[in-house]
């Protein structure tokens, strides 16, 4: 995986392909087998609860890290953190694979591999960049974790059962609520905006230390400038998501065992809030053993937990809930304009978008004339 101009992170090929055609044919077959950004198949029920936005879980519930610290540093509760680390150091699991700054450059975010000898706060925080946690993944280290995007936990969960792999004999998939990926561009002109130079920046950090936290560009003097999540996010680099995310069928983990996402205090129109509190998540425990683990760190006090409603979280999650409701609108957008689009099955989408009609026909005819206008001015580029 590589940073392309655009500031995403692409496949490229690494062999000789002249040399090994057949291989390469049969790599080929199987990398779009496993890469969700061909097709992607909604998990088996199996007697599990059902929403039409979230997707299929087996408990559903609002929680935050029981240690403050964690619960501080966390994007909104330090669940996956508290989580993570609870994991490592009481042997459950031999390490964890998630995603920190860069240490030679803090504006880039790489993969890294924590074990109980590590500092699980470095991997605190969301980071709305490109990064490619899969290339660090081993689909056959059941003792380990992958904390991953939604797409990365679906590839992870696809590669498994490509393999032949059971869901017991493989790594623990930790997923969050995602809107989708940014541009590194977004991050490098919001650094330059707010610093006066920005490669004498020694942190970035996009969000955390409260919630829902500041984006907050620090130098190496010392100095900290910072930008509220409703601005950073909502002005500039939510602006830069890739063409794939805004075709997202799963924003909230549906292939993960345990995906956790803001849980939001609503205003009186109940629209979310981002004033700083203290964190709140909702955790999906969408597998048995993840509900197994989440119910067993809660008893040891690695974090608490509180039943809900998912109805709830659809009130103060209204991003996911449009982007879903409206999903068909957008394919059919992208068809009409000659592109191509991702496979989706048992997702429900027929049924939601018949409830939203007049929703559909402008999302699609929106995503065509941004489609057709992206394709000229790539053209004449």
């Amino acid at each position: 995986m590589t940073l392309g101009d655009d500031g995403y992170r692409r496949p490229v090929v690494a062999n000789d392909v002249k040399a090994t055609v057949q291989s390469s044919r049969r790599e080929a077959e199987f990398f779009k087998a496993v890469c969700p950004g061909v097709r992607i198949v909604a998990p088996r029920r199996d007697g599990r609860e059902y929403h039409p936005i979230f997707g299929s879980y087996v408990s559903a519930w609002q929680g935050w890290a029981s240690d403050e610290e964690t619960r501080y540093s966390g994007s909104s509760g330090g669940v996956l953190t508290a989580l993570s680390s609870w994991l490592v150091t009481s042997g459950r699991r031999a390490s964890v694979t998630a995603s920190a700054a860069d240490s030679k450059d803090p504006k880039l975010t790489r993969p890294v591999v924590l074990t109980a000898s590590d500092d699980f706060t470095i991997a605190s925080g969301s980071r709305y960049a490109p990064v490619s946690n899969m290339v660090a993944y081993d689909p056959y280290s059941e003792s380990s974790v992958l904390v991953g995007k939604p797409c990365e936990v679906s590839a992870a969960a696809r590669l498994s059962s490509e393999l032949g792999l059971e869901r017991s004999e493989s790594p623990l998939l930790l997923s969050f609520f995602c809107a989708g990926t940014p541009s590194q561009n977004g991050t490098e002109k919001l650094v330059a905006l707010m610093a006066e130079d920005p490669e004498g920046v020694s942190a970035v950090r996009y969000r955390g230390n409260g919630w829902p936290g500041d984006f907050t560009v620090t130098t190496a003097s010392g100095d900290a400038f910072k930008m509220s999540y409703d601005e950073s996010w909502g002005h500039h680099i939510g602006r830069d998501i890739q063409w794939r995310c805004k075709l997202c069928v799963d924003g909230t983990g549906g292939d993960s065992d345990i995906a956790v996402g803001d849980y939001w205090y609503a205003d009186a129109s109940g629209y979310p809030k981002f004033d700083n509190a203290d964190g709140n998540s909702v955790i999906l425990a969408r597998t048995l053993r993840g509900h197994e683990l989440l119910t067993a760190a809660a008893s040891q006090g690695v974090v608490v937990i509180a039943g809900i409603d998912l109805d709830s979280v659809a009130k103060i999650q209204p991003l996911q809930v449009e982007r879903k409701v409206t999903l068909v609108g957008r394919l059919l957008g992208r068809l009409v304009s000659g592109k191509r689009v991702p496979v989706y099955r048992g997702f429900g989408l027929t049924r939601l978008a018949m409830g939203r009609p007049q929703q559909n026909l402008r999302a699609m005819a929106g995503t065509a004339k941004r489609s057709i206008s992206l394709r000229r001015w790539k053209r004449r580029s």
